[in-house]
């Protein structure tokens, strides 16, 4: 098991990374709680990592903070909730937030993350009550970063296709998209901002 990596972020394009580790490249998906956090290209990273074997592939997951890689291992321990999944709830709320949501039974705010029906969020309340401490009372907002990239020539297909790697159909993550004014936004600015709006709805 490959518990953490430390090493210089040479490229990332949501969801995904690629950290230098002594010559070794390392592809890693990250929610992007910690996507819109990470330092520029060419900077020193450290991440929490997790790694899922599976027949067909090696993946792995990394996370600026250990309580982001508990909750996601919490979450993929959950009927019916894969990795894919997990990061999408992960981008969308922050660790205390989603343990007020959970602890509070609040259906309605958990249906606003991607890939998330009535039933999984049901699912989800029940089965992770008991595996998370309780936290103050609080509405839950979406996850908001610092995003410090130079803007590309076209942001919108790079933020359309990260939030498709998130959960979103390619539809509503067109639409989502779309609705903001992108002159000027970088695709990190973008994908913030539309998860932001799908937090409000």
């Amino acid at each position: 098991m490959i518990g953490f990596l430390r090493g210089v972020l040479v490229a990332k394009k949501a969801p995904c990374l690629l950290l230098d580790v002594h010559g070794v490249g390392y592809e890693i998906d990250a929610p992007m709680s910690t996507f819109f956090k990470l330092p520029k290209e060419g900077e020193e990273v450290f991440l929490h990592t997790h790694l899922s074997v599976r027949e067909d592939a090696h993946t792995l997951y990394g996370f600026l903070s250990e309580a982001e890689r508990a909750l996601f291992r919490s979450l993929i321990k959950t009927n019916g909730v894969g990795a894919k999944l997990a990061l999408g709830i992960l981008s969308g709320v922050s660790v205390e937030e989603f343990q007020r949501c959970i602890h509070s039974g609040n259906t309605a705010l958990l249906v606003r993350l991607p890939g998330i029906g009535k039933k999984t969020a049901e699912r989800l309340i029940i089965e992770m009550r008991d595996r998370l401490p309780e936290t103050g009372a609080a509405t839950v907002d979406i996850a908001v970063g610092t995003a410090a990239a130079p803007a590309p020539a076209s942001p919108v297909p790079d933020a359309v296709s990260a939030l498709v790697a998130l959960g979103f159909k390619p539809q509503d993550a067109n639409a989502m998209v779309r609705s903001i004014p992108a002159e000027g936004k970088t695709s990190e600015d973008l994908i913030r901002l539309a998860l932001q709006g799908a937090g409000r709805k």
